[in-house]
């Protein structure tokens, strides 16, 4: 590891290590086990560093979603006749999510950060982050405005980006991630600010911690290993934040509702059909009285009402913190764009997943390991290599026998073409999501397989009834609109409340 030394006043080294190497609940140095009877962070007693309990810190642009149990799915009448949002009670944990949809402003600092790393080299990479500007166009209508300038042109900072399908909305997720941990690194002093990171070598909170990437150590931080000078800033310590994330369907759906604002002494005494109260998309505050309270189309060729008075005030999309927020302080959870989530579309996902934080689409991983010296390896961007695990890996679990798990119950026998004619023994049998959704004669017999996802929210070019959190659809992961849009979400470590 490079290390450079800077002296910094003796308070703040001291502030440092403390802060990485408190003590146990009462976050004092010199505790004991209760276990053991040794002392932790005691170099004399071989150095088991123990750092305080600490609630997670919110990250840049999050809001805390209180979680709890709720009634996941339709909460009007089926009047698409579709069948696929069942209603059914689960449970979300708490977690966070952005109190906005991503902005053009966002995406572009994204796409400049690709350009100054990786530009170079490899401009694949930035190529592909590009939103698809060209979705904007119309057979029959002048659009050519917007696939110029809504990306680019300042007047559209705070708008919404689109053209950005599901994959690049996930790289967008894992980009953030790593710059939001390295920004938190460099403000507390242990590393130094660096903008020549170049291709592979750039910082990526998993290589980090793992020690493949190794950044210019400002004030290294001392081990309390007797046999070690110094260590890294680890899990452990809880300085650096877990993964942003596309937010799961019933996380999204759970944090648009806000039933909280419903809620007295554990009894929510009005469903909600929008992330509002009431039956009705104009607001009856009386300030606000038959204000829109959301971007959405009122009726044929109505986007944004009458010349003077506009209501809902777009003609396309609006500046993100548009309108009222929820009881969550999220801003447009209703309309503007519908928002892609992380799950796998199946039209029966509420019966097949789990009660307690329900997503379809998990494919368990592991970390590549050269098989030459079992060193673990990054990719040409930086990030760490992973591969399916392996039933071999599964070895002696009940709780997962294989990597992939999205057509989970779906690719069975009797959902395959022509089962009848199918040998169980087959790998055609064996493989679900071929029987169900490839047939030999016809090559697919679905628009609905396992690279499919949701999205929900409503749009600027979509009726009120999609402003429902409770309706959904769904779309190729690899396909992008000029009405989808997305948040990211987090993880939320530790009390469900904030409150120890």
């Amino acid at each position: 590891m490079k290390i450079k030394l800077n002296l910094l006043p003796a308070f703040l080294v001291v502030a440092v290590v403390l802060s990485s190497c408190g003590g146990t609940e009462s976050g004092q140095t010199g505790k004991e086990s209760t276990t053991t009877g040794w002392s932790y962070n005691d170099q004399t007693n071989g150095g088991f560093a123990v750092a305080p309990s600490e609630e997670q810190k919110t990250g840049p642009g999050l809001v805390l979603i209180e979680g709890g149990t709720f009634t996941m799915g339709r909460v009007q009448d089926d009047v698409m006749y579709e069948w696929n949002a069942v209603p059914r009670r689960v449970t979300v944990s708490s977690f966070y999510m952005d109190e906005t949809e991503v902005r053009n402003i966002d995406y572009r600092e994204y796409v400049y950060w690709l350009s100054r790393v990786f530009g170079e080299n490899n401009l694949q990479v930035v190529y592909n982050a590009l939103p698809d500007t060209l979705v904007w166009r119309d057979p029959v209508a002048y659009n050519e405005p917007y696939v110029e300038y809504y990306f680019r042109h300042p007047a559209y900072n705070q708008y919404p980006v689109v053209g950005v399908d599901w994959l690049q909305a996930n790289d967008y997720c894992l980009w953030r991630t790593d710059r939001v941990n390295e920004r938190t690194l460099v403000d507390i002093g242990y590393i130094e600010l660096s903008t020549d990171q170049k291709d592979q070598n750039n910082f990526n909170t998993d290589a980090y911690l793992a020690g493949i990437y190794q950044p210019v150590i400002r004030n290294p931080l001392e081990s309390l290993d007797p046999n070690k000078d110094s260590r890294i800033y680890s899990i452990e310590d809880g300085v650096l934040l877990p993964k942003y994330r596309l937010p799961s369907e019933a996380e999204w759906e759970f944090a648009a509702f806000a039933l909280r604002g419903n809620t007295s002494e554990e009894l929510v005494w009005e469903r909600r059909v929008y992330p509002w109260s009431g039956h009705n998309v104009r607001n009856d505050n009386t300030k606000n009285l038959g204000e829109m309270r959301a971007n959405f189309v009122r009726g044929n060729g109505d986007m944004m009402g009458v010349a003077g008075n506009l209501n809902d005030g777009g003609s396309i999309t609006v500046p993100v913190k548009s309108f009222w927020p929820n009881d969550y302080n999220l801003y447009c959870m209703a309309g503007n764009v519908n928002e892609w989530v992380a799950d796998v579309y199946r039209p029966l996902s509420f019966e097949d997943v789990s009660g307690f934080n329900p997503y379809r689409g998990n494919e368990f991983q592991k970390n590549y390991r050269n098989p030459a010296d079992n060193n673990l390896e990054v990719d040409s961007l930086g990030r760490l290599k992973t591969v399916a695990i392996t039933e071999k890996d599964a070895e002696g679990r009940f709780n997962y026998r294989k990597s992939d798990y999205r057509n989970y119950r779906d690719g069975d026998l009797q959902s395959s073409m022509n089962y009848e004619t199918k040998d169980t023994a087959s790998e055609e049998y064996k493989n679900g999501s071929k029987n169900m959704y490839v047939n030999s004669q016809y090559e697919r017999s679905s628009l609905v397989n396992d690279n499919v996802r949701v999205y929900k929210g409503g749009s600027w070019k979509d009726r009120a009834f999609y402003l429902s959190p409770g309706t959904r659809r769904f779309l190729l992961e690899t396909e992008s609109r000029d009405d989808i849009g997305f948040r990211c979400a987090m993880t939320r470590v530790g009390s469900p409340t904030g409150i120890q």
